[in-house]
């Protein structure tokens, strides 16, 4: 830890974009109090270990309103402030628009609610330091697929809650939002493990994009790196797209 170091909470770390967006922050220099739904895996305490005094990870399920609101106190107690709020928790959720309404009412509690509960649990934390809040939605949000509901109509709706955010508790706190294509996660891969030929289910979908790959996690963690800095200043209320520029592309 140095005078410079942040304080930094990233929700469901336990793996994939998560867990870059937390090391991204770990290898600037930055405190990061980390959770997710599940006890500490190997991944998680190989970062613990590596990062002993900066890293700190607890079990939290973002979906419930008492586990947050607990988070939140623990994390009051220890630091008493907090600079950066990457609110990143959620889970594909692709049953179709006939969805049961236990699907639809369990993608809202984590896909949308979880988010807003967040934001104003550490309201008060981040009020202290003029604080960042990161959303990171998805680019169904803006495009989707059949039979990806009602994932993407709560990752749309995100848009809408980082704008309030920002209309609401800015300048005092700057909100944006982060909206990840197809990347390179453990879940992901096991998508592509489906396939009877898992390499070139890969290469028709790294084709989709006009950069001919799919997305790496760190890349969504350096691009929260940049915009929870002072260099982001005049990025407000609105969510960046980072997709290899699958959006771009009209399909037939």
């Amino acid at each position: 830890m140095n005078n410079n170091s942040r304080v930094v909470v990233v929700t469901g770390v336990s793996q994939g974009i998560g867990y870059s967006i937390c090391e991204t922050y770990l290898k600037n220099g930055d405190i990061v109090i980390g959770c997710a739904c599940e006890p500490e895996n190997k991944k998680i305490s190989l970062l613990a270990e590596k990062y002993i005094d900066n890293f700190h990870y607890y079990e939290v399920d973002v979906s419930k309103k008492d586990e947050i609101t607990s988070f939140s106190k623990i994390v009051s107690e220890k630091f008493g402030v907090i600079n950066i709020l990457v609110s990143n928790a959620g889970k594909n959720i692709f049953k179709g628009i006939d969805c049961e309404e236990e699907d639809w009412d369990h993608n809202f509690d984590l896909n949308l609610k979880s988010h807003w509960r967040m934001a104003k649990a550490f309201k008060p934390l981040l009020e202290k330091s003029n604080g960042v809040i990161i959303i990171i939605t998805s680019n169904h949000a803006y495009h989707t697929l059949p039979e990806c509901a009602p994932y993407n109509i709560s990752k749309g709706a995100l848009l809408s809650l980082v704008q309030s955010l920002m209309l609401n508790w800015g300048p005092t706190i700057r909100t944006v939002g982060i909206a990840p294509g197809f990347i390179d996660t453990e879940g992901n891969q096991t998508y592509f493990d489906s396939f009877a030929d898992s390499h070139k289910a890969r290469q028709e979908i790294e084709n989709k994009h006009c950069v001919k790959r799919i997305g790496k996690p760190e890349e969504v963690g350096k691009l929260c790196l940049f915009l929870s800095s002072n260099d982001a200043g005049f990025i407000a209320g609105t969510t960046i797209l980072i997709d290899g520029g699958r959006s771009a592309v009209m399909q037939d």
